[in-house]
């Protein structure tokens, strides 16, 4: 077996030697590929596990699993859990495009859930895994102790340095708190900032539904706020924080969850403006991360009075969940105090497996392997569903479908799913006496094989090219 092994092993090893310069992973799908049609990587062939092949090719294991997913996905490779990955012992099945075309029902169809977004593995599984590995390599006392605050201070600084490109203003690991995913931020920036009997919360008129449940959690009014094409109305939100002297708005300016709109800089400002003359904070959620080329945070423009929110989950895994919520350099003190108080922090393993993939140079190139597939997920969206009243963000996990005339959202959601699809109403965004548009969210599922997703986006074309006109009497 042994010695089977190694020869698969040299194979490979000749066949990368023969590829041209460019990312290793793309080298290394090119030589398998190739491997495989020329017989030289036989059917049936066991693969060596990512670690063994990348210390055999001078590449971190994550990029080998890089490689293997590509060609898993299309079918050159099958990956068998607790055995392996082999080559495909036989040509894989057509694409089931061309089948899904004739299903007309549920009965038939298969059903594909673009209710959210869904990330694929481009190597952050053998990535996580290899992490665990050195940092259980040498836990020394750690796993004897309490968590706390000293101890984090690395995890936290990796944090920083992760968000190097975000324009947050001045920060120190100190006014990091490690949470359980962004919605616990959330959780924990309320805590800090609410205080009396029933506080007010704003929130967009259609925004993230964690905002509300979080503020529903601390015993909150919650207030929704007008918008329009680039985001909160400057003018309504003071006339609304007057009113019900608000102490919070949550937002989302840098993607709006769930009508991707960017709110500009100038509308930034206004709104930081506000917030300083009424005398209320601001909380950021900027769980998609886009990363670069972005306006400034609120964080940046209330140093005072400005929390930011942030998150894992949508670029490398939502499993972990681990999120991260920044505190104003003089609130430091009292998020970090709720934290404490309420579950002493997260747990130490997980703060060093943080630690130790955010300051990994292949962590960077996964995620931007990651935002890149998911771009292929939001242009095949334009594509298919273009003609109707899109709104879409290339690196956003979700796009904005307004309802054509003679569909309500409700009733375009159940006739998604009864054609195999699932998809999320407006409804499920606004307060529950609020208005909300006909429109619903379309999550980029990129763990759907891309043929099935432009499927699926067929069949709600076709229910959209063809609403109902029926008169109820």
């Amino acid at each position: 077996m042994t010695v089977e092994k190694n020869i698969v092993t040299d194979t490979i090893s000749e066949l990368f030697a023969t590829q041209e310069e460019g990312p290793k992973y793309r080298a290394l799908a090119v030589a398998l590929r190739g491997g495989v049609r020329s017989g030289k990587l036989a059917a049936g062939t066991r693969l060596p596990p990512v670690r063994e092949l990348g210390w055999r090719l001078g590449m971190t294991p994550g990029t080998v699993a890089r490689a293997y997913t590509i060609l898993t996905d299309e079918g050159t490779l099958v990956a068998e859990v607790g055995r392996g990955t082999f080559v495909q012992g036989q040509a894989p099945s057509p694409p089931l495009i061309e089948g899904f075309r004739r299903l007309e029902t549920l009965d038939t169809a298969p059903l594909v859930s673009l209710f959210t977004a869904r990330i694929p593995d481009l190597g952050q599984v053998a990535l996580i895994q290899d992490c665990f590995a050195a940092i259980m390599a040498d836990p020394g006392k750690a796993l004897l102790d309490y968590p706390s605050a000293r101890a984090f201070a690395p995890a936290r600084q990796a944090v920083v340095d992760w968000m190097a490109g975000v324009p947050l203003g001045p920060v120190q690991h100190e006014d990091v708190v490690l949470s359980h995913g962004a919605q616990s931020g959330i959780s924990l920036v309320m805590q800090a900032v609410l205080r009396g009997r029933r506080p007010v919360v704003l929130v967009e008129q259609l925004s993230y539904p964690g905002f509300r449940r979080a503020a529903e959690l601390m015993r909150a009014e919650i207030v929704p706020v007008p918008m329009d094409e680039q985001g909160i109305v400057p003018r309504a939100l003071e006339d609304l924080a007057r009113k019900h002297e608000a102490q919070l708005l949550c937002t989302s300016p840098e993607l709006h969850n769930p009508t991707s709109l960017v709110t500009p800089p100038a509308r930034r400002r206004e709104i930081a403006e506000v917030a300083r003359s009424c005398d209320f904070h601001i909380l950021e959620d900027d769980s998609t991360f886009l990363g670069e080329g972005r306006s400034e945070t609120y964080r940046a423009l209330l140093p005072e009075r400005g929390w930011f929110v942030s998150s894992i989950s949508k670029t490398l895994t939502p499993a972990l969940r681990v999120g991260f919520a920044i505190a104003p350099q003089a609130r430091r003190g009292d998020l970090r105090r709720v934290a404490e108080y309420g579950f002493f922090g997260l747990a130490r393993p997980l703060a060093d497996l943080i630690e130790e993939m955010l300051r990994r140079p292949e962590t960077r190139a996964i995620v931007r392997a990651v935002r890149q597939r998911n771009s292929d997920y939001v242009r095949a969206t334009v594509n298919a569903l273009g003609g109707h009243d899109l709104h879409w963000h290339e690196e956003a996990p979700f796009v904005w479908l307004r309802l054509p005339a003679g569909w309500r959202a409700a009733a375009f959601c159940l006739a998604a799913e009864a054609q195999g699809v699932q998809v999320r109403a407006a409804e499920e965004f606004a307060l529950r006496d609020s208005f909300a548009p006909h429109a619903v969210r379309i999550g980029m599922n990129a763990q759907v094989p891309l043929p099935a997703f432009e499927d699926a986006l067929g069949r709600l074309r076709r229910l959209l090219d063809d609403p109902p006109e029926q008169i109820l009497v």
